[in-house]
């Protein structure tokens, strides 16, 4: 039985505490910006307190305007500092991994993928060392990316053992050109976490596994036996719970 990893907003958790300790459930914890602007040291604390089992963490870091291969300098200074308070919070709660997104959209960069590598690797470089000192791996996941490129070569460039891919079933669905074949093959030796949550390739709906048209079955044939977190992130209850129950008959 896999002990997945659910994605829960920490806006949401006290909405939810009762199940998630009930059921001791490991969490990806998604701050977003407007969280990071109140939460204090005090609130952290309150939260590693209710989190009183053994439990694995996971984060999800803030993406909403952010833009970690920015062009433009402020905006990356701006995104390296909502980071840094990602990381200030892990600090504490000791996740294992912190999923950011990659900001490559192919039209804003002109299908210029070294403009956005080069301004990338000036924003990971300043998350290195503090991911190593954490032992935190920062995993880079696919949004818009109709093919693996951007990802691969991001990570070889950086070429550290804290640093990988977040690989989401649900944004491959949707942008993906190419094969899974052909995403796996390229970033498989990459991929430190996995999200799990299906569409039906016209909107990012979210849905459980299996509740609409990604090839889950085929997916864990091509990427099996692998050492990684996989976290559930559909959006509603009664999909989560269904999400687990098909996990478990997917990995045996």
């Amino acid at each position: 039985m896999i002990k997945s990893h659910i994605h829960v907003p920490y806006s949401k958790i006290y909405e939810y505490l009762d199940l998630i300790k009930r059921e001791k459930f490991n969490l990806e914890i998604y701050f977003n910006s407007q969280s990071l602007d109140h939460i204090t040291p005090k609130d952290i604390e309150k939260l590693k307190n209710s989190l009183s089992y053994e439990i694995s963490l996971s984060f999800h870091g803030p993406f909403m305007d952010l833009s970690p291969g920015a062009v433009d300098s402020k905006v990356r200074k701006v995104t390296i500092d909502r980071f840094n308070q990602v990381f200030d919070i892990a600090e504490v709660l000791n996740p294992k991994s912190i999923v950011f997104h990659s900001g490559y959209e192919k039209w804003k960069y002109a299908f210029k993928i070294n403009t956005w590598l080069d301004a990338s690797l000036r924003t990971w470089e300043n998350f290195l060392s503090r991911a190593e000192k954490l032992n935190i791996k920062i995993a880079i996941e696919n949004i818009f990316e109709e093919d693996p490129e951007n990802l691969r070569r991001l990570v070889e460039k950086i070429s550290s053992p804290y640093f990988g891919i977040c690989f989401d079933t649900g944004h491959f669905n949707l942008f993906s050109k190419i094969s899974l074949e052909e995403w796996i093959s390229s970033l498989s030796d990459y991929i430190f976490e996995v999200h799990l949550h299906d569409n039906n390739k016209e909107f990012d709906e979210h849905l459980a596994i299996g509740s609409g048209c990604f090839d889950f079955k085929r997916f864990f044939q091509l990427f099996k036996n692998k050492n990684c977190i996989y976290t559930i992130e559909a959006h509603k209850t009664e999909e989560v719970l269904k999400s687990i129950e098909m996990l478990n008959q997917l990995i045996k």
